[in-house]
């Protein structure tokens, strides 16, 4: 099994739920597929959606919901086969 470390392609915010008062997008041990939303980044009322590069499972989160990341900071680990 191969690790995927998903990085945010911006500097902005971190967000795992598309609104304070849903569920997240993912949470861990979730099997997701290639292109499913993971999280988005968010700058200045613009988000970026960050999605699954490959099928996989989602093996732990780096970033915390709300969190402010750098470009190129890890905001999830995922598990590929």
């Amino acid at each position: 099994m191969a690790t995927e470390h998903i990085q945010s392609p911006m500097p902005g915010v971190f967000y795992t739920r598309p609104d304070p008062d849903e569920e997240p997008f993912v949470t861990e041990g979730e099997e997701v597929t290639e292109g499913d939303v993971l999280g988005l980044v968010g700058v200045m009322k613009n988000f970026h959606d960050i999605t699954a590069p490959a099928d996989g499972t989602v093996a732990e989160f780096r970033a915390e919901n709300e969190q402010e990341v750098d470009a190129g900071d890890d905001l999830l680990v995922l598990e590929t086969s």
